[in-house]
Order: structure tokens, then sequence, then C-alpha cells
């Protein structure tokens, strides 16, 4: 019996609530941020329980070594966190340049989502943190049943994380693949060195975590291994309030944070959509995919071009958002596919929603490429992000790699406002395929007229770095073969999990209303 198998279509309806909802990929987290929220917490409460719960329910994602991301919106305010960390000052460029890994020390960054968790929290949050992060410290302690897409995840990672090599690793694969294995679906694992670390974290604040005894485990590990992050790099950090982007399509307007992040991407392509005729077309013609995928093809080339550590950027981002750049954009797009150059303007996640009262939260953390780093520092249970993976080696790109640096990131939480109010928040995992989700599930709303789980359901299409164009299982053939037909390197791909994993609670009205992804293990709850 294959526990994440479906032969049929799982329908799925919407939720509704009148005091509150939390919506994310693991039922078990779902569950902590409904305690909270129940027990008289916050929507920030709740958020951090989630998230805490999700660092031990799906390791395969994301852990306290994380980064992570935020937009809250109170009482009609929109804010924006970035908690991400810059890898190590006394990072040997020369070395990551010639190696380019994708795993190891060379692409540990310092991890943002510990103090992520409490600058929310001191901002926002009613209960105590222990309270908070009580559901997490239980999973991880006295164990939790393996989701089965979680499990499916962690069996494909087993035959690279148990193979690697060197000090670095050995801890790491003693944690998560005892024997090069991985847990089945439905089994009990537990994670009782993370447990230890979460009521410290609880107790002790975020200081315990980048000035204390964790910053001095891990300096002591990497100097021990081969490492170059210090305790000073972990003692430097402090996440950024920042000031989030938009774009106006349709009766909708999308909030996304600024660089270093990818949001970007999705307020381009919609910039450039909607000066395309993409109304005139059903959602499943060749040509309705045509004009979204050219437009996201050309918001990706200037997004991989241009994005960056704020600090390195030689374009501001309101540059690549003018409306006299987005019509020059959209002038491109013609009837066949085409392969985009970057213009120049004249002039591994979990995502995881909350909301209750006046107060909605869009938050995002992750390890990024699955488990990370493959790296975990010992005795901790606190496996290590790879975010150092996403630096650039061209010479003079904005985002090449360099001590104290600010990576390219993936992930990035989403916010929605309808006909100028905050109806709330969204978002979508899964890498490049982040703010292409974001741009169908805006579209599926704003010009299809779906209802948010609808949005979600509808089949996904998804470009890829090299200019292939994946189309997931339920898009019609005649669009596959229109697709093709206009110059498309078509490939049908019948495995969902390219395809992201999103989530979304409206304000409709005064009463939530939630969606959760059909391709995760989640859900979504209201009461």
């Amino acid at each position: 019996m294959d526990y994440g198998e479906y032969p049929y279509p799982s329908r799925r309806r919407l939720l509704f609530g009148a005091a509150g909802a939390v919506a994310t990929s693991q039922p078990l987290a779902v569950s902590a941020g409904m305690r909270i929220l129940q027990a008289g917490g916050s929507a920030v409460d709740a958020a951090i329980a989630m998230a805490a719960v999700l660092t031990v329910v799906e390791p395969t994602s994301n852990g306290l070594g994380s980064d992570a991301f935020a937009i809250v919106a109170d009482a009609g305010r929109v804010y924006g966190l970035n908690a991400s960390g810059p890898s190590p000052r006394g990072l040997a460029v020369e070395r990551f340049l010639a190696e380019r890994p994708r795993r190891g020390w060379p692409v540990v960054t310092v991890p943002g989502a510990p103090a992520a968790w409490e600058e929310l929290h001191a901002r926002w949050g009613r209960l105590p943190l222990a309270e908070v992060l009580e559901p997490a410290i239980g999973y991880a302690e006295r164990g939790f049943p393996v989701s089965p897409l979680t499990a499916r995840a962690w069996r494909r990672a087993a035959a690279e994380f148990s193979r690697l090599e060197g000090r670095e690793h050995a801890y790491f694969r003693e944690l998560f693949f005892p024997n090069g294995r991985a847990p089945a679906a439905g089994s009990l694992w537990s994670n009782p060195e993370l447990g230890a670390s979460l009521r410290k974290l609880a107790g002790e604040g975020s200081a315990w975590f980048y000035r204390g005894e964790f910053a001095q485990r891990l300096a002591g590990f990497a100097a021990a291994s081969g490492g170059c992050l210090e305790a000073a790099d972990l003692a430097a950090f402090a996440p950024e309030w920042v000031e989030p982007l938009a774009a106006g399509y349709g009766d909708l307007e999308v909030l996304e944070l600024p660089p270093n992040g990818q949001g970007l991407a999705a307020l381009l392509a919609l910039q450039i959509l909607k000066r395309l005729p993409l109304e005139g077309w059903p959602r499943e013609s060749a040509e309705a995919y045509h004009l979204q995928i050219e437009a996201m093809k050309l918001a990706l080339a200037d997004v991989y071009a241009h994005v960056a550590d704020p600090r390195f950027m030689s374009l501001e981002p309101a540059e690549l958002l003018s409306e006299d750049y987005a019509a020059a954009r959209a002038a491109l797009v013609g009837e066949e596919a085409q392969s985009f150059k970057a213009g120049l303007p004249q002039g591994g996640t979990v995502y995881l929603a909350a909301a209750a009262g006046g107060l909605a939260v869009s938050f995002i953390q992750s390890n990024y490429m699955g488990f990370g780093a493959g790296v975990a520092v010992p005795g901790t249970g606190v496996s290590l992000q790879n975010r150092g993976a996403g630096f650039a080696s061209a010479a003079g790109h904005p985002n090449r790699v360099a001590p104290g640096k600010r990576p390219f990131h993936t992930i990035i939480p989403g916010f929605l406002k309808r006909d100028g109010r905050l109806w709330g928040p969204f978002g979508l995992m899964g890498g490049p395929m982040q703010p292409q989700g974001h741009v169908q599930l805006v579209v599926n709303m704003a010009v299809y007229g779906m209802n948010p789980q609808a949005a979600l359901d509808a089949p996904r299409w998804q470009v890829r770095e090299a200019g292939e164009v994946w189309l997931e299982a339920g898009v019609p053939r005649h669009v596959a073969e229109g697709l093709e037909e206009r110059g498309h390197r078509v490939r049908l791909v019948a495995d969902e999990l390219p395809f992201g994993k999103g989530q979304l609670i409206l304000d409709e009205g005064g009463v939530w209303m939630a969606a959760s992804e059909p391709r995760s293990d989640g859900q979504a709850q209201v009461f």
C-alpha cells in the first residue's frame, strides 16, 4: 500500500471561519497553530508555532538553521521582514569559485529563522514563547509519524545525503539517515537533541542561538571540520524590516518583499502580462499558457541578471517595475516562443499562513535544496542551510559570491489586496516555481474568476532555467501540442512535486476563507 498514491483527483473545499484560520503543508503543524490560536495566541504566535513544528516534522525542507521571510498585516498596515543571513566574513571565495559547491561548509550562511521568530514575537506575540514552542518540543522529544510526501522527499534525498563524505557530514548522516536509510511513511521519528535546542531557545531567546552556547558549538565544529563560519558572524546578525513592493493586476494588488528575494519576478511578470491580451483566451488554451510563459521568461531573465543583496545592485526595483519598462518588455512578446535576455530599464521550503482578529501573517522558511548543506551541529539536532549555493560566480554579476553578503533567495511570502483593501496572505513553495506559482494563482483568480481552492487545484506550468517548459499532469493535451507548435520545448511531468505547494487565507468581509494545496500533506483549519 502506497500512502502517497492517489489515483483519482482529491477534491477539497474552501473553509470559512469567523475567529481565525491557519494553513500549511503538514497537518501536525496546522494543529499546533490552531491550538495556539484557541489558547488565546495571536496569528503571529500561531505562525511561529507552525514554523517551529515544521523544523521538526519536515526536516527535508527546513530547520532551525534556515532563513525566513515574512509579511504581516496589522490593522490595515503591512510590514515586511527579511531574516536572511549573509555568508561568513571569512569565506574563502577562491575555493568557492573553484569548487562551485552545493553542499558542505562553503555554502553555509548565517541562519535567520530563530531571529525572525523572536523579532515577530516581540512585536505581536501574546503567549510566552515557551508555550508557543511547546508543540514542536513535544514532537521532537516524543516523536511523530512521518507524513507520506515528507517520507517520499526523505527517501529521494537518501541516495545523495547518506553518502556525503567528510567530517562535517558525519553527524548529519547519523541524525537523518541512520544506516543510510530514510524513515518510511507512518513510522515514528524523533530528534530529542533538537527538542533540547528548542527548549533552550524558548528559555534563553535567540541570544542562545546567536551569541551563546549554540554559536560557540557551531563555530567550534566549523573550525574543526573545515568551515569558516565564526561566532562573530552569528553575533553580528539581525533581521531587517523592509517595505513590501506592489504591482496591480485586475482587481488585485500583489505584495512581495524586495530583493534579495525573487518576489520581484512575480511582480514583473504581472506588469508585463497585464499588457498582453490574456483575457481573450480560455484558461485551458495554448494561447493563455503561451502569454503567461513568455511574460514569466522575461521577468526571470531580469531577476536572474539584476537581483542580489540590495547593497550590490546597480538598479532599484522601482526601475524594473516602471510602467514604461513593462510596456517595452511586453512589446517583445510575439506568437512564437523566444529566448529572452535581461533588459536594462532607462531611468528545499515550507510556507505557512495564519490569521486571527486584525492580524494576518505570510511566512516562509527554508534550508534550500532539501536538507540544505548536509551539515548539522553535533549535539544540537540543528541542520544548516546551503543558501550560499544561490550565489553567482560570473565576474561583475551583482550576485557574485563575496564574504558578508546575502545571496539571491528563492523563498518569497506573498500578500494580496483586493479593490484596495487587504485581502490576505498567500504563498507557494518550490524554488524557481515560487514566483511562477504566485503569478498563476493571481491569474486564476483575477482573470478566470476561480475561488482560492480551485486556483490552487488547477494544473500548472513551470519555466525551467534552460528554457524548457514543464507541464503538470492535468494540462490538456491540446495545450501541450499548441505550445510545441509555437516553438516551446515542452516536457510533460507526471510528478506533482516540482509544481509547488501553496496556501491562501483571505478576508471575506470579516470571515476568514482558507484553502490548502492538494499537492502536499497539509491542510487548512478554521474556527
